[in-house]
């Protein structure tokens, strides 16, 4: 533990450290935020601005997002480290990726108007 003369409180230096300095999120901030996300999915795709958005801010110079990146990579795999996962739950995560997929290609097709045509 680290003493801050200023403050007067003692805080640890890694959960205290400032990743984004334009909206004051510090590591710890994401690190529960990514957290709270993989506790209702634990195989959804997290990426800054899901974090930002659970957080209910927006990226403004988004500097930090390689650094966010970093955090969600490091938690995410400790969160499946500590979670026995079976191959039966990453098959059905693969299987819902495909779906998502394809509905995502489906609601393309049907957006193009029926006169558009391709140059």
């Amino acid at each position: 533990m680290l003493y801050a003369r200023n403050q007067g409180v003692a805080f640890d230096r890694q959960y205290e450290m400032l990743v984004c300095s334009c909206n004051f999120i510090t590591e710890e901030e994401i690190e529960d935020t990514i957290i709270s996300l993989l506790d209702e999915d634990c195989w959804q795709l997290i990426v800054p601005a899901k974090v930002y958005h659970a957080m209910e801010k927006r990226g403004r110079c988004c500097g930090c997002f390689p650094n966010v990146v970093d955090i969600i990579i490091r938690t995410t795999e400790q969160y499946h480290a500590r979670r026995d996962s079976t191959e039966a739950e990453i098959f059905d995560f693969m299987i819902r990726l495909k779906q998502f997929h394809e509905e995502n290609r489906r609601a393309d097709l049907e957006r193009r108007q029926k006169g558009h045509r391709a140059a």
